[in-house]
């Protein structure tokens, strides 16, 4: 009997964390779509050349990084994953969630300065802590590019 309940509980407590984590994660989803409609007068490319018939005034690296973390859950299911092979899509979220916040945060930083386009937009992505233990870790993405105020 003792057994039952303890796994009850462990069982109570992964849900209550599944249902916490997913709409915490809808939390954060939500408001990077509304972050992201504030800045859709900034255009982020990730072109190399820009155009002659820019008349460029200033340009100035602008950078924007997130630290997103993974929990017991993400990991125990990337792991029943990995035995049967393909996408592991909570860690597909993970990076999405990750990707747009740093490039939100790089185009808060140009329309703060005033500039109007990023250029040659890049991602620098790296693993953080845990992962090789099955300990929670995370993941950072930084968002970098040439922000541009034109006349």
């Amino acid at each position: 009997m003792e057994g039952l309940a303890v796994f009850g509980m462990s069982l109570g407590l992964v849900v209550v964390g599944l249902v916490v984590g997913r709409i915490m994660e809808n939390n954060h989803l939500r408001q990077l779509a509304v972050r992201e409609q504030q800045l859709r007068g900034v255009v982020a490319c990730n072109l190399k050349r820009i155009p002659p018939s820019l008349n460029i005034q200033q340009c100035f690296l602008v950078t924007g990084s997130a630290v997103i973390a993974t929990d017991y859950f993400k990991i125990f299911v990337a792991g029943l994953r990995n035995l049967f092979g393909g996408e592991m899509k909570s860690y597909r979220s993970l990076m999405e969630r990750a990707r747009r916040e740093a490039t939100v945060r790089m185009m808060e930083q140009a329309a703060h300065e005033g500039a109007k386009i990023i250029w040659n937009v890049r991602y620098e992505t790296t693993c953080i802590g845990g992962q090789e233990k099955k300990k929670p870790g995370g993941v950072e993405v930084i968002a970098y590019g040439t922000a541009l105020k034109t006349a």
